[in-house]
């Protein structure tokens, strides 16, 4: 897996959400059923699973007539590196911003910030 991925688009992304869970992966059938109504049109999918596996976020394995598409990064992973990207362009690469922006537009409160601290403490003494 390459280590810097592209970006991805909102119906990239909606389709790695279905697949994650698939232990085996998911055939572009199973990434419909999976995709909040109204869903794209088949065609439209299987191009969306095409882009992400030319991204290196999938691989594709032919059964019979079909393609079923397996995720090479974990939904954790995609987490890490979008919150990553995120904090180094608009908050100059440092957390403390992060949070302290969220805490000043109400998103986070007192009782939020207080288990985060928790959190950290409990992590330093691992």
């Amino acid at each position: 897996m390459a280590t810097s991925l592209e970006r991805l688009t909102q119906p990239e992304e909606d389709a790695l959400r279905v697949l994650w869970p698939l232990p085996a992966g998911g055939f572009v059938k199973d990434v419909l059923d999976g995709l909040p109504a109204p869903p794209p049109p088949y065609t439209t999918l299987a191009s969306t699973l095409r882009n992400l596996e030319r991204k290196g976020y999938v691989r594709s394995e032919k059964l019979g007539n079909s393609y079923r598409f397996v995720p090479l990064i974990t939904a954790d992973d995609y987490q890490r590196r979008s919150l990553g990207t995120l904090v180094k362009q608009h908050f100059q690469n440092s957390y403390k911003d992060l949070v302290s922006f969220f805490a000043q537009e109400n998103k986070v409160s007192t009782e939020d910030l207080q288990e985060i601290i928790r959190l950290i403490e409990s992590k330093k003494e691992d």
